[in-house]
């Protein structure tokens, strides 16, 4: 099973527009969907290194096979899930 960790602020404009197409992206793929406030959980920040923001962890049976920092296309997000499943 695939989990995307969607590592985001709610000061960050590129998070908040990119939000829509990850979430649209994990229902259609069928996909578990964790967003995690990077500004409150630093902890989680620091186990996956998390230095820029929007970041997407993906994790398949709680490993990490991807990830993806910034703003892309749901088409290339979905496209990206579907290279993992």
């Amino acid at each position: 099973m695939l989990t995307i960790l969607d590592f985001w602020a709610p000061w960050c404009g590129n998070c908040k527009a990119f939000a829509p197409a990850v979430e649209e992206a994990a229902k259609e793929a069928n996909v578990k969907l964790i967003k995690v406030d990077a500004s409150k959980d630093l902890t989680a920040c620091d186990h996956y290194g998390i230095m820029n923001l929007p970041t997407l962890v993906i994790l398949k049976d709680d490993a990490e096979v991807g990830r993806i920092m910034g703003v892309i296309t749901k088409k290339d997000l979905l496209d990206k899930l579907q290279s993992f499943l």
